[in-house]
């Protein structure tokens, strides 16, 4: 379908997914917030996608959550941002529990929700220029997009409570150090070392990235050896899929292996 806030292309097993309201620092309303989720299932659903690329154009990552389009809906506004949760953590849902691992491209700041976008990604490069704040409660407002569920896992609950509740503004250089961040690059070199490392995951075995996935992101809600037998039945069930017999194969025949991401 066309989209008039985002963009999604894909070619070579790479999705690059871009949040497209530069003129409103790529903010997230209603409309944008219905086109990710629907890009998201888009790549969700289409087994030529084995990695995807989340970016913003223009100067800025993502500001967050469009705080006009809040005041413009009025008596109404905690239905709307009702909804537009719905569809903002849908897109986020599909994209964390999807096979095709994430890649978030950071080219400047990521505020709020921006933030949260860019902390459920699998993997993160940021911009030398980029930033970090949450933001919410400055405005008076409660994190969201899945920020109170992966910051404290990335990075732990007492740095997690300095950022939610001071607001604090990190650094590209700070969030590397903090690990919310893999890798700062300068900004001409962020799309083509976003997308080198995509094409290097989209060549992988892309089940097995979805299963990896799926185990750590319950890691924290499993004793251990309940979560051993999660790994257990996975690595049994990756072991019988063509990418699990053609890596090991490739192992033993002392080559490089070639994944179909089936």
């Amino acid at each position: 379908m066309p989209y008039e806030n985002i963009t999604l292309e894909c070619h070579d097993g790479i999705a690059v997914l871009t949040l497209n309201r530069p003129n409103a620092a790529n903010s997230i309303d209603l409309p944008l917030a219905r086109e990710l989720m629907d890009a998201a299932i888009a790549c969700d659903d289409d087994p030529d996608v084995r990695a995807v690329v989340l970016t913003g154009a223009g100067k800025m990552f993502c500001a967050g959550g469009d705080l006009r389009s809040f005041a413009d809906a009025g008596p109404k506004i905690a239905s709307r941002l009702k909804e537009l949760t719905a569809h903002l953590h849908a897109a986020i849902s599909r994209l964390t529990r999807m096979d095709a691992p994430v890649v978030a491209a950071v080219n400047g700041m990521a505020a709020g929700a921006g933030f949260s976008l860019a902390i459920a990604a699998d993997l993160v490069i940021a911009s030398e220029g980029a930033g970090f704040v949450m933001a919410y409660t400055q405005a008076g407002l409660v994190p969201d997009g899945s920020s109170t569920f992966f910051l404290p896992r990335r990075i732990g609950d007492r740095r997690t409570r300095e950022l939610m509740l001071t607001n604090r503004r990190l650094t590209a250089a700070e969030a590397l150090a903090w690990g919310l961040v893999n890798q700062v690059v300068a900004a001409d070199d962020l799309l083509p070392a976003a997308t080198t490392l995509a094409a290097t995951l989209a060549a992988g075995p892309t089940r097995a990235f979805g299963a990896t996935k799926a185990l750590l992101n319950e890691t924290f809600e499993h004793g251990l050896e309940a979560q051993m037998e999660l790994e257990a039945r996975a690595i049994a069930a990756a072991s019988i899929s063509p990418d699990g017999q053609e890596g090991i194969r490739a192992f033993l025949e002392k080559r490089k292996p070639v994944f179909t991401g089936r």
